[in-house]
């Protein structure tokens, strides 16, 4: 069975992400350790604890990839209500915990005990002051494992993988959980943390962005989680993309030991260009992108090299400039290894001709295969 390793975004991603996921392979998605916004900022904040967002996410299109549809993965994937008082938030959250939403009133009993168990232990370190409006029910109870489990974000994954009946692997790049992105602009100006550098404002997104930081509270450099390490050693081709690629791909390579992990497999490595530009690479072309990521690889290499990327590029047919919506396409100059590049471009019409800006899932799961050998 083939290893595919995917270092990824959210969203940008989905569609690849459930294709892989019907096939007979074995896939692994690495996310960000370092999520800072959305309802699992409170979590961190509060608690200490590895933002579970982008996790909890990757689980549930991994879920749907694989046709897993049950009542367990109905709750995790429900969110409580975003209006309202605090309060009624508090007594939505209860009707979960004491278990008598009719979901978890017709599951197995074992299953049932063992998310209210985990629903409780989140409740109970959470505290009677925090704020449920809009949060995740699957946060919470990924959140209540890591609790339950002595901290472990991996042993946490695991029994939320079991629970839901998931084939697949989804591990954060680091189990630091006080990791912090920043963003220096072209102008000096710095942005953090991830949240900010992903809404950068116009006038930002205009001046560009010259480079990141990945950095801990403790001072500590970032260092991979071993999970990580050992699915990218075992891979048959290593996928970085798509996604925001400051704040979602090129930070990977921050992580100590990712770099290397990837030279040590030498297997394929692949770069899924995005089919848009967005507010972190507005003005950038692909190839821009490309070697932004290669001198990245460099700096952090203990070989201070990198190896060869095969680059899958979405063609586009016009002469002149296109826009969907806010962003034009991020388009790509036809060069190759020859040229001394670093890496290969394959193109292809690789846009989804449903969902326009988005990536058509299984024609990239066919080259990602094709890869793979």
């Amino acid at each position: 069975m083939q290893r595919i390793v995917l270092f990824s975004g959210g969203t940008a991603c989905r569609a690849i992400n459930i294709a892989l996921a019907r096939k007979q392979v074995h896939l692994t998605r690495v996310v960000p350790a370092w999520d800072s916004g959305g309802s699992s900022k409170l979590i961190r904040e509060k608690l200490g604890i590895l933002s579970v967002g982008d996790i909890r996410q990757a689980l549930m299109t991994m879920a749907h990839g694989e046709r897993r549809s049950g009542d367990v993965v109905r709750i995790f994937n429900t969110r409580i209500s975003a209006l309202g008082e605090p309060g009624d938030a508090r007594t939505e959250f209860q009707l979960y915990a004491e278990g008598r939403h009719l979901l978890l009133e017709r599951m197995e009993p074992g299953l049932r005990g063992a998310i209210l168990n985990y629903l409780r232990t989140f409740a109970t370190a959470a505290g009677p002051d925090f704020d449920f409006r809009n949060g995740s029910i699957g946060n919470f109870i990924l959140t209540g494992a890591c609790i339950a489990h002595n901290g472990d974000v991996n042993t946490a994954i695991f029994v939320f993988r079991k629970l839901c009946g998931i084939d697949g692997n989804v591990w954060p790049s680091s189990l630091d959980s006080d990791l912090i992105l920043s963003g220096r602009l072209r102008n000096g100006a710095r942005r953090a943390p991830q949240d900010v550098l992903t809404k950068l404002s116009e006038a930002d997104a205009a001046i560009g962005i010259e480079g990141i930081e990945l950095t801990s509270e403790s001072g500590k450099k970032p260092a991979a989680n071993n999970a990580v390490i050992e699915a990218v050693e075992a891979a048959d081709v290593v996928v970085f993309g798509p996604g925001s690629f400051y704040t979602s791909i090129l930070p990977h390579l921050l992580v100590g030991g990712v770099a290397e992990a990837v030279e040590r497999a030498r297997c394929p490595l692949l770069f899924v260009g995005n089919i848009l530009q967005c507010r972190e690479t507005l003005g950038m072309t692909l190839n821009d992108v490309l070697d932004r990521f290669l001198c990245t690889w460099r700096n952090v290499s203990t070989t201070q090299s990198a190896p060869l990327v095969q680059v899958l590029a979405n063609r586009v047919l016009l002469p002149f400039g296109r826009s969907l919506g806010a962003f034009p396409y991020l388009t790509a100059h036809a060069e190759t290894q020859d040229a001394g590049t670093g890496y290969d471009l394959i193109e292809d019409e690789f846009e989804d001709a449903w969902n326009r800006g988005q990536h058509d899932g299984d024609l990239v799961a066919e080259r990602i295969l094709a890869l793979a050998g």
